[in-house]
């Protein structure tokens, strides 16, 4: 395993900053367009430029992001539009664009009503954290544009996708990493039941279509906002999908607090103890990116570049540290 990072290049700069900094891992769009029009060609020029700067892109978003259904590229796939096939045709033909281009893997997400939050709380120095209580949000919030979408709806539209996409993931050799509803919500929360908001539908839905190529984009923070008591039970839950192999990226990122009720913190911050976490992801056999996410805000001249700085460094310390422990775990 190794250190990586899903941040946006903003320009040149970033680049060698991250390489600066140690990076040798990315998860990287091409800019310029939708990642339903991206050609062969764009990918291919787009994989050449991180190796310039002596990276290897590991990874890209498919059309299928966190953000409500309302702003999303392919939105007919989780509301079962009319068009629903052709957007599935769209991915599928960029899978088989991510083999010939050299690029392993791909991270989405299967979400309808996006990533709610309550208002941000104060953190150590004054710094600006995102945070959930349930008890504070509006819970009688109306259906948006999903609708009322039950249980067992959700999961037959979630089945219908991986039918189409899994056989050509695994056709072409490529990983294809989800990630799990952020955060747990009751059954229900503005119109729609998100089945896999618990440990539970994530262990179901990575049994669905059973593919080494089809697994996780195991956010360890979403997890945590899962589970009662996150820095005991996070443990077992690693290891029940690193041990099966389902795990193909990794936000490191902790939590205080538990279900229905966190602040979003800095790895070395929260509930959870990161380098015990680590151990259990090297005891798994865990191969690929560690990435934070989902920093605090900060002040300063270049407050999301500092923090994610400061990430990346106790995310390699904790590297540096484990492979005393595991060697063998940590790799270039």
């Amino acid at each position: 395993m190794h250190l990586g990072t899903q941040n946006a290049a903003r320009d040149d700069n970033d680049y060698k900053v991250f390489a600066q900094l140690g990076l040798k891992h990315l998860c990287a769009d091409p800019q310029g367009k939708k990642a339903t029009e991206w050609t062969l060609d764009d990918l291919l020029r787009h994989r050449e430029k991180v190796e310039s700067f002596g990276m290897s892109l590991d990874m890209v978003q498919l059309p299928m992001s966190s953000r409500p259904i309302e702003l999303q590229d392919s939105p007919d796939i989780l509301l079962a539009g009319p068009n629903r096939d052709r957007q599935i045709e769209v991915i599928c033909r960029l899978i088989e664009n991510l083999k010939k281009a050299g690029i392993p893997a791909a991270k989405y997400n299967l979400n309808l009503i996006g990533i709610p939050r309550t208002e941000y709380e104060t953190g150590r120095g004054g710094s600006k954290h995102s945070s959930f209580r349930w008890d504070k949000i509006d819970q009688n919030e109306k259906p948006g544009l999903a609708g009322v979408v039950s249980e067992d709806e959700n999961w037959e539209r979630i089945d219908y996708f991986l039918s189409h996409v899994v056989p050509v993931a695994e056709a072409n050799q490529i990983r294809l990493a989800c990630h799990p509803h952020d955060p747990y919500t009751p059954p229900g929360y503005k119109g729609v039941t998100r089945v896999l908001g618990t440990v539970d539908g994530m262990k179901r839905f990575v049994q669905m279509h059973e593919s080494p190529y089809h697994g996780l984009n195991f956010c360890q923070g979403t997890v945590a906002e899962m589970l009662d008591n996150p820095r005991e039970e996070i443990h077992d839950v690693i290891r029940w999908f690193g041990s099966r192999d389902k795990i193909f990226n990794v936000h490191f990122r902790n939590i205080r607090g538990c279900k229905l009720s966190f602040m979003e913190v800095f790895p070395d911050d929260g509930d959870m103890d990161m380098f015990e976490s680590l151990k259990t992801y090297a005891e798994v056999g865990y191969k690929y990116m560690l990435m934070p996410d989902h920093v605090p805000h900060i002040d300063g001249r270049d407050p999301e570049g500092v923090a994610f700085s400061f990430c990346f460094g106790y995310i390699q310390g904790l590297l540096d540290a484990v492979k005393h422990i595991h060697p063998g775990a940590v790799t270039p």
